[in-house]
């Protein structure tokens, strides 16, 4: 698309206009908020700052990088091939631009690992998927869970001093993606659910049931796994970071900080845009039985 074409592409919604979910209005804000707020920076002009060999050496042995960077290389082909089938141009350009960061978000992982010298083993086939909406939606609603915890996470390890000042700073960018990826796509959910034709609902429903039932079934596998299997300690990260990253955080702490982090990173963005739900309402749900257990 050219610069003239792009000038031609609508605007989003003045401050104050109410925004109907589901409205053309609603597709071009979560749209717009999206492009508007992309950051041009460059994987290859990233100077990763220098550790010192105890810091060094702690995060190079977190059990993260292997499935962090196979993640990200299957987030970028299931967002791209998704993208392939869009028919409206906004749409489909925000949804590029979705699938390029998240792209993107591997390149830097793959240089910082080679920056510290992390050994990682073979990286797998990124094949296109059957079914590009399931595979979108799975994405999508995986992003939600880890980059929920993943905010927390951070936190912690900035707090602690797991983490330096610098690398902070250097990964800070990532983090703000991953909440307007989690953002673009809650309200694209929002949106498709209100603009499909009445004979397609069933189906998309169904696609949301599976794809929970498999991440919820993904994650308890993970648990279950946690003794002795090394890939289930990489995969189960987001459930057990606090200890890997050495600070010991009890499940009411982590849940607080989680949400307030949440809260913090998706506060900058348009009120009239929903945020995601489901995850820190279980979190707030999970606060207030533990709190009633305390008090019996």
């Amino acid at each position: 698309m050219t610069l003239m074409d792009r000038s031609l592409e609508p605007t989003a919604p003045a401050p104050g206009t109410r925004v109907p979910l589901g409205s053309e209005a609603h597709k071009i804000l979560f749209c717009r908020t999206l492009l508007d707020t992309h950051d041009p920076y460059k994987p290859a002009l990233i100077e990763w700052p220098r550790l010192d060999p105890e810091t060094q050496a702690k995060i190079t042995s977190l059990p993260i990088w292997d499935i962090a960077v196979a993640t990200e290389g299957r987030a970028g082909m299931n967002v791209r091939s998704f993208g392939e089938g869009v028919a409206d141009p906004l749409l489909k350009r925000a949804v590029d631009m979705n699938a390029f960061e998240e792209s993107r978000h591997k390149v830097v992982l793959a240089d910082m690992v080679e920056a510290y010298g992390i050994v990682l083993g073979p990286e797998p086939d990124y094949k296109r998927p059957r079914d590009p909406e399931f595979a979108f939606m799975r994405t999508g609603y995986s992003e939600c869970i880890d980059s929920f915890f993943g905010f927390g996470l951070f936190k912690i390890a900035k707090d602690s001093g797991f983490f330096p000042a610098a690398l902070v700073d250097t990964f800070e960018p990532v983090m703000r993606e991953e909440g307007r990826h989690i953002l673009f796509f809650v309200n694209w959910v929002a949106w498709r659910r209100r603009t499909m034709k009445w004979w397609q609902r069933p189906i998309f429903e169904a696609k949301v049931l599976i794809v929970w039932a498999f991440l919820i079934g993904e994650r308890i596998s993970m648990a279950k796994g946690m003794g002795d299997n090394t890939k289930a300690q990489d995969n189960n990260f987001t459930l057990n970071g606090s200890k890997e990253l050495g600070v010991e955080v009890s499940f009411p702490e982590l849940a607080r900080i989680c949400l307030a982090e949440n809260d913090r990173r998706l506060a900058p963005y348009d009120a009239r845009l929903i945020r995601p739900r489901f995850v820190p309402g279980c979190m707030r749900l999970a606060l207030r039985f533990a709190r009633r257990s305390a008090a019996t």
